[in-house]
């Protein structure tokens, strides 16, 4: 997406950016190195949510119930453990903060690199080339800039459920710090938040149930994954409800009561702790957006693929847009804004965006699943190799999952990849630059995989789609 750094003239640029979270701070490097003058507005914490409450403690937490469960499997892998081992939830607490403290310094250190000036405070529009700066300690100013960007993210979304005010039910933010381990959790959304959370806390021992509206979990990933996804977390111990609907929550003797409706009979689960994770909205409120002029639709601000909104000199980034939120997105929108403020014409191409669950075994996907290649009336075939039949996966005792390969049927174009099984998220790159290059099934085939891999079985998985798979019997 990126062009070369030649800018269309000499003239410094005044760059504006509300909010240093994946996608500000990252548009704040790349305009320094363009050679703009760059200030960002912070009101919490630079790294936003994805570093402080989102991507990284989460999967600091994941990681360590990954390894509670291989121990439990120790003899499994010839390990002998003798006693008890649990988790110190506030050791795990302490690692938690000690990870996301390294990256937030590390991102600081690179804006203070790249002469990037910090504000903290809260900022709105008074005007569309100012803005007002509200600071803690309860001064304030005013800047003006020709180009701003809006980069202020997106906050958890609390439905109007009645009762989800109560002290035990609880959003992503605050399930990162509880103070103990629940007993027992009810959550609230069985997408990528819901699933990952029910793998944490499920692997550290809480009675976990999901109640999903739709008939099915992970509403984005493939299908077939979601399904196999919900058959291994219910063999562990989740108990799932699809189409069921949420009615009410009450304050119980031990926790919470929540009432839902599956079908036409009404149940009532109990629970320590509800986690709403239903979703998440964009971060408008208090922006004073609409001084500027810029348009919104329903609550996200619209933007051009040169992440342009309405407003001249007005961008916007990231989860606030609405388009896709992931850090990774916000990342690369950065880059494109800042790029087109400083005269070069780039633009945004979502065709070839990961997507990752790190649910056990991971998820990760690329391009159109098969329900979508179906909707659009695209003649397909698909490729499948099952990890089962890879050695690596065999060895590291991972070998409940596949590789999809979906393919063009007339060109041998691939349209979609997709991944359940470990290291997932890990070689879902091979994957997505393949879309982005719009490779063949044969430059997949003719591209030497190292062995042995978890990433051989994606060269499988594209011989399978031609019926051509080497470690494995062709249907």
């Amino acid at each position: 997406m990126a062009n070369s750094d030649k800018k269309e003239n000499n003239v410094e640029k005044k760059v504006l950016i509300i909010g240093g979270g994946p996608g500000g701070y990252v548009a704040a490097i790349r305009a320094a190195q363009l050679g703009a003058k760059v200030t960002v507005i912070e009101k919490q914490w630079l790294g936003g949510t994805c570093l402080n409450v989102g991507c990284i403690p989460t999967k600091v937490l994941l990681h360590t119930a990954e390894i509670l469960t291989e121990m439990k499997q120790a003899d499994l892998i010839g390990i002998s453990v003798e006693g008890n081992f649990d988790v110190d939830w506030a050791s795990l607490q302490n690692r938690k903060k000690a990870v996301v403290k390294k990256l937030v310094d590390g991102v600081k250190y690179l804006l203070k690199a790249n002469k990037v000036e910090v504000i903290e405070g809260k900022a709105s529009f008074i005007d569309k080339n100012t803005v007002k700066i509200d600071k803690e300690d309860g001064s304030s100013m005013e800047m003006t800039a020709s180009e701003i960007i809006v980069a202020t993210g997106s906050e958890p979304f609390i439905p109007p459920i009645k009762g989800s005010d109560l002290e035990d039910v609880i959003d992503s933010t605050d399930a990162l710090s509880l103070e103990k381990i629940p007993e027992s959790i009810v959550i609230i959304g069985g997408g990528v938040i819901g699933t990952e959370f029910a793998t944490v806390f499920n692997s550290l021992g809480s009675k976990v149930t999901i109640v999903e509206m739709l008939p099915y979990i992970l509403p984005p990933i493939d299908r077939e994954i979601g399904e196999m996804t919900k058959k291994t977390l219910s063999k562990e111990g989740v108990k799932i409800y699809t189409g069921a609907k949420v009615t009410g929550i009450e304050q119980g003797e031990n926790g919470i009561i929540v009432s839902v409706l599956l079908g036409d009979k009404e149940m009532k689960i109990e629970g320590n702790k509800a986690l709403v994770a239903v979703g998440r909205r964009a971060v408008v409120k208090g922006l004073n957006i609409e001084n500027a002029g810029v348009a919104l639709d329903r609550g996200n601000i619209v933007v051009d693929k040169s992440m342009k909104t309405n407003v001249e000199g007005i961008y916007a980034i990231g989860d606030v847009t609405g388009i896709n939120m992931l850090a990774h997105v916000a990342s690369e929108q950065g880059v494109v804004a800042v790029e087109n403020i400083m005269g070069m014409n780039t633009k945004m191409d979502y065709k070839a965006v990961p997507a990752c669950v790190y649910t056990k075994p991971e998820i990760a996907a690329v391009g159109l699943t098969e329900e979508e290649v179906k909707e659009k009336g695209i003649p397909y075939k698909v490729g499948k190799f099952p990890l089962a039949a890879n050695g690596k996966a065999l060895i590291m005792n991972e070998t409940g999952g596949f590789i999809k390969i979906i393919a063009d049927e007339k060109y041998d174009e691939i349209l979609g990849i997709h991944i359940l099984g470990s290291r997932a998220t890990d070689i879902i790159a091979e994957g997505a630059l393949a879309l982005r290059m719009e490779c063949t099934l044969e430059e997949i085939i003719t591209t030497i995989h190292a062995h042995p891999t978890v990433g051989e079985a994606m060269k499988e998985a594209v011989l399978a789609a031609n019926k051509k798979a080497i470690h494995m019997v062709n249907g």
